[in-house]
């Protein structure tokens, strides 16, 4: 209820008041004998009657202005004023409602521009938050809320970001000091280095003057590819400058011999020649293995969003090895492939793996023997921390895809297993290079599964052959990827390298 309402004796006293003046004018004049006492009551009574009419006009009025204001105080649409009696009513209904509306007009634009802005911080890229002087995260962005999950919010920091650089960082900026900026490593799901500004910032009370508590804007931004792309650089160097030096210093010397003593001797210059070539085509093998694993590390980090059926595309690479496989006389077997669930993952680099996988086991292979490409329904692949002989894990929920390479080669023995997939690592180094392999094969393959969240395990066993099996996730729903952490996809053979072949 109205405060007018409540109070209605404020206007008996205004009446009272402006009564009063008259009544004096009237009794002056009727002592004085200018104005007969009746004709100076019928005046009076006829003053305070205009008087009650007026009163009670306004006083309705002012009802009606109070209950109008009632009305549109919350109200989020225009209201109509009701219709006053006075034209002094009439007027202050009028611009009452006109406020109203230009109320209503700037609200609505502040709701716009804070929706845009709320808009624009949930689209960034990088993940964002607002950590409070008690060091909670009052606010987060989809992104940051993707990293590090929605119970974040509210709860220290350190409850989420558990790296002691940054919560220090967090803690210097909120006791008053100047922006800080940490790089760490993310370990899960897969290894990435995050750096992390943390920037000062006061909001504005609703005065406009700043307030005295500090909160901090915690911003992380994905630098593994520029940290990544930097270590390649370092890699290639030295990697490139080792494998290098044996056929280039062939080739130099081969050329200063045809210059020299063999320049007239022909047989010499097509012996030689053909040493050349195949060096030089050594080279060229191994700077297109050295490029190919410099892209794949370079998004190794990036899940594929395609989905490929493995079941053909493991076909195609058997047919396209098998003359390859004929010229030793060995025959590539595949068994199973009927009702496999299809995986999310680079057709591509996919086919690079079996291709590199089923070539390994024709060239290491003994002649006149079997490959065996086995695929079939698995579990999802084993998890992180298993070993790479005989790898094993309980039983999930999401199906996966197993496929397995079996030779029947020499094997490799086990002290030798956990480097396999090491750059440039060879069991047997000069059967490797006769053979034609740059020892980036596995390092490769290691690196395709790695980035489809899968695993690659070895068994073998030395005079009977080898298996190399990769575990790929199937595709999930969108439910279970949902409830679902995403499995570590640091390989199970931590180290870089590759058997030699491919």
């Amino acid at each position: 209820m109205s405060r007018l309402e409540t109070r209605p004796d404020r206007f008996v006293a205004i009446a009272v008041l402006m009564l009063a003046p008259t009544a004096a004018l009237l009794g002056a004049l009727v002592i004085a004998g200018r104005l007969n006492i009746l004709l100076a009551v019928a005046a009076f009574a006829l003053v305070a009657a205009v008087t009650a009419v007026a009163r009670h006009l306004v006083l309705r009025d002012s009802r009606l202005i109070a209950a109008y204001l009632d009305q549109v105080r919350d109200r989020r649409t225009p209201l109509p004023p009701p219709q006053a009696r006075t034209l002094t009513g009439a007027a202050l209904l009028e611009d009452i409602a006109q406020l109203h509306q230009n109320w209503l007009r700037h609200r609505e634009e502040i709701e716009h521009r804070l929706a845009a802005d709320e808009a624009v911080v949930e689209a960034l890229h990088d993940p964002l938050m607002l950590v409070d002087d008690k060091r909670k995260v009052g606010r987060a962005n989809s992104a940051a809320r993707a990293l590090f999950g929605d119970r974040m919010l509210n709860r220290d920091l350190a409850v989420s970001v558990r790296n002691p650089d940054v919560l220090a960082a967090v803690d210097a900026v909120l006791a008053g000091g100047d922006s800080r900026r940490v790089e760490f490593t993310l370990p899960l799901p897969v290894e990435r280095v995050l750096e992390v500004r943390v920037t000062p910032f006061r909001p504005a009370a609703e005065d406009g003057a700043p307030q005295h508590e500090i909160t901090a804007i915690v911003t992380l931004h994905d630098i593994t590819a520029i940290k990544r792309s930097e270590q390649m650089r370092a890699d290639f160097v030295a990697n490139a400058s080792h494998e290098l030096r044996t056929p280039l210093s062939t080739l130099v010397g081969f050329i200063e011999t045809l210059r020299g003593p063999a320049r007239d001797d022909a047989d010499a210059r097509d012996r030689f020649l053909a040493i050349m070539q195949e060096q030089a085509g050594r080279m060229s093998r191994l700077v297109m293995d050295l490029l190919s694993l410099s892209r794949i590390e370079l998004d190794e980090h990036t899940h594929p969003t395609g989905e490929t059926n493995v079941a053909q595309l493991v076909q195609s690479v058997v047919a396209m090895l098998e003359l390859k496989a004929a010229a030793r006389k060995i025959t590539i077997r595949v068994q199973g492939g009927e009702d496999l669930p299809r995986v999310q993952g680079d057709e591509d680099q996919l086919t690079q793996v079996f291709q590199n996988l089923i070539d390994n086991a024709i060239k290491y292979g003994r002649e006149q023997t079997d490959v065996v490409v086995s695929l079939e329904r698995a579990e999802a692949p084993p998890a992180p921390g298993a070993t790479g002989i005989r790898a094993r894990q309980a039983p999930q929920k999401v199906a996966g895809i197993k496929v397995s390479v079996t030779d029947k080669g020499e094997g490799i023995a086990r002290t030798h297993l956990p480097r396999l997939t090491e750059r440039f690592y060879r069991v047997d180094a000069a059967r490797s290079r006769a053979l034609g392999g740059t020892g980036l094969g596995l390092a490769i393959v290691k690196h395709i599964v790695n980035r489809h969240r899968g695993r690659l395990t070895i068994d073998s066993e030395v005079g009977k052959g080898s298996t190399f099996t990769v575990h790929l996730p199937g595709v999930e729903k969108a439910a279970e990827k949902a409830e679902k952490p995403v499995p570590q996809s640091a390989p199970n053979l931590s180290q870089e390298g590759g058997r030699g072949a491919a």
